[in-house]
């Protein structure tokens, strides 16, 4: 299936008359999948990104400069998301930034990035050791990876029980896609496992995950305290069905962030209650002032991308939030090499390292109560650790916890040692002092 090139609304007509007229488009390029095993989750994050485009285009663009945004469907394969990549990085100008949406496409562009001059944000996902910029300089996992997740899901398990020391003799269960998806996880968890005492049970699904019997049959067997899911797509549902078939409690389960959305539940619908997802910062944000915008200034005119009904779900958010950080990474980008004009990706990608997005400015974006500030430096390029859990109650998704901070003093040594093994295995030289000033 071909998936069109989508021109946002009031890109073709002239920039607005006076400074900006003379501004080339911004374009983004969009590597998603509406096809395939993964499209029911692929779809709304898809959906949300370009109607965030639409909306800062509908809001006059960035500093005037209009965005053009392109997709080329990946259907989640690696090789196809490296083939749409050579294809759109030259396109419209030259890319701003890619969103690979995927980590083994993300494995993928790490080395292809940095000849191209290309950033790569990868919001919650990829490689969880590119958060250091001294060894990733093109790489930008902003706003959490898969440690951050994987260390706030133990906290959370860990204050459940009355404190982490609780955890000694405890039984952890990690069912994961087995991909380097799914596999990210595993350091982190290994690490806290060592420090707390708890056994970890390592449960690898096949992809997509539609045959679960053998690994719940070893759930069932080894009776885990708790379960963690790191699945995508349809592997969800299927194991909060074969969690309910089995009789495995689905409060005592606790899915990472990519498996907490309306997708993975929905079908289960009370067959899922009680089960426990971290979020990205924000869950389902119907009532948020950047909904409200998005269905004023691109809904009501007839340029949504998909169902109005999924506007504000976990996953639409998720792409609309992502869109947002491309965008203001631009926008900070332009306050160093000239506002109003168009920018590079080499530019943009000094934007994404000195993001500096304070709570009035998200607020102002109509992000207030969805998010946290972040905050990128050349040596931190995730730029906020925290998160919060949520849980389904049969119907929605509501928040059932505070803030949770994940802990730097185990998240940093792991992150430090795993970015300079990469370093050394591909020949690179750590980032000086005057290279984090360029």
């Amino acid at each position: 299936m071909k998936i069109p090139h989508i021109v946002l609304a009031g890109v073709i007509a002239a920039a607005s008359a006076g400074a900006f007229a003379q501004a080339k488009e911004q374009f983004f390029p969009g590597l998603p999948y509406r096809t395939g095993a993964y499209a029911p989750n692929g779809v709304p994050w898809a959906n949300g990104y370009a109607d965030y485009l639409k909306l800062v285009n509908a809001r006059g663009g960035i500093n005037g400069v209009k965005i053009i945004y392109e997709e080329c469907e990946t259907g989640y394969d690696t090789a196809r998301g490296v083939e749409c990549y050579e294809r759109l990085k030259g396109k419209h100008g030259g890319a701003t930034v890619f969103q690979p949406l995927s980590t083994g496409i993300t494995f993928a562009l790490t080395e292809k990035a940095p000849v191209d001059k290309i950033p790569l944000i990868t919001a919650g996902y990829g490689r969880s050791e590119s958060q250091d910029g001294l060894v990733f300089k093109w790489n930008f996992p902003l706003a959490g990876t898969y440690w951050l997740a994987a260390d706030v899901l133990v906290q959370a398990i860990g204050k459940r029980e009355g404190g982490l020391d609780k955890l000694k003799g405890k039984k952890i269960a990690l069912v994961y896609h087995d991909s380097p998806y799914g596999k990210e996880p595993i350091p982190l968890l290994q690490e806290r496992a060592a420090m707390h005492g708890f056994n970890l049970q390592l449960l690898p699904v096949t992809a997509p995950g539609v045959d679960q019997k053998s690994t719940w049959l070893q759930v069932r067997q080894a009776r885990p305290d708790y379960v963690l899911l790191w699945g995508w797509g349809v592997m969800n549902s299927t194991a909060l069905k074969e969690a309910q078939a089995t009789g495995y409690p689905r409060d005592k389960m606790y899915g990472v962030w990519w498996s907490g959305a309306e997708p993975d539940v929905k079908d289960v619908g009370e067959g899922a209650k009680g089960y426990n997802a971290v979020t990205m910062q924000h869950g389902a944000e119907p009532n948020s002032a950047v909904v409200k915008e998005i269905l004023e200034k691109v809904f009501a005119k007839g340029q949504g991308t998909g169902p109005k009904e999924e506007v504000g779900q976990v996953l639409y958010m998720r792409g609309a939030m992502s869109a947002m950080l491309a965008v203001e990474g631009v926008r900070r980008a332009q306050e160093r090499f000239g506002k109003g004009k168009w920018m590079s990706g080499e530019q943009a990608r000094w934007g994404y390292e000195n993001l500096a997005l304070d709570q009035k400015k998200l607020d102002a974006l109509g992000f207030a109560g969805v998010m946290r500030p972040i905050s990128t430096s050349c040596a931190d390029h995730m730029g906020s650790n925290w998160a919060r859990i949520h849980t389904w109650d049969g119907h929605k998704w509501a928040f059932s916890s505070d803030w949770l901070q994940a802990d730097e003093q185990v998240l940093k040594p792991l992150v430090k040692s795993t970015a300079a093994k990469y370093a050394a295995d591909h020949k690179l030289t750590p980032r000086t002092p005057a290279d984090c000033q360029s």
